[in-house]
């Protein structure tokens, strides 16, 4: 089985994310994907909501859908890297191929994160392209990996999760259906979650 971890703050989980996760499956590029939630202690994201209430949000996407899971490993009281999630998944899941799931905004720069050319030596990295980086000049950056490297045949909208939660705050319901799920909306809504 082909194992997608899908890394990211979550904040709120929309439906690019959905999006993303399902292509991945429908195309059979892996079989199952793996939500993973940043936890709190992330040094470079400083207006996270708390943990569980993001871990219960992407819950609400992922129960709909038997292709989908959440883990909650990162979700710790200490900073976690990518090479400790993702060898992690290598340990639930011995027999099976892990595949890290990311844009080519992180990719531009995996060589520089804890252990980043373990990451590109081991495991196989998914890139979802991304507006933001020339991808043929990222895979010729990486071309000693390259085998490893597989760009995901989907075509992420770019959804701005900071504008996402200026209509919560501005009580915008109805522009809100086009970019979350009508059950993340309610719960953020009975949570009084980002100032709505």
């Amino acid at each position: 089985m082909k194992i997608g971890v899908f890394g990211g703050s979550f904040n709120p989980p929309h439906k690019m994310h959905e999006d993303i996760a399902k292509e991945l499956v429908d195309k059979h590029v892996v079989d199952k994907v793996v939500y993973v939630p940043t936890g709190g202690q992330y040094k470079y994201k400083s207006n996270l909501v708390d943990d569980q209430k993001r871990y219960e949000m992407i819950k609400l996407i992922t129960d709909k859908d038997e292709r989908f899971d959440v883990s909650d490993y990162e979700l710790k009281d200490h900073v976690v890297y990518t090479c400790e999630t993702l060898a992690h998944f290598k340990e639930e899941y011995p027999n099976d191929e892990i595949y890290f799931i990311c844009g080519t905004d992180n990719l531009s720069y995996i060589d520089k994160w804890k252990n980043g050319v373990e990451i590109l030596k081991n495991y196989k990295i998914l890139v979802i392209d991304r507006s933001t980086n020339d991808i043929s000049e990222l895979l010729e950056q990486f071309k000693e990996y390259k085998n490893n490297i597989v760009v995901a045949p989907v075509n992420p909208r770019d959804v701005s999760s900071t504008e996402i939660r200026e209509l919560i705050k501005k009580g915008n319901y109805e522009d809100l259906k086009k970019y979350l799920d009508k059950d993340v909306i309610e719960y953020i809504h009975e949570e009084n979650l980002y100032g709505s």
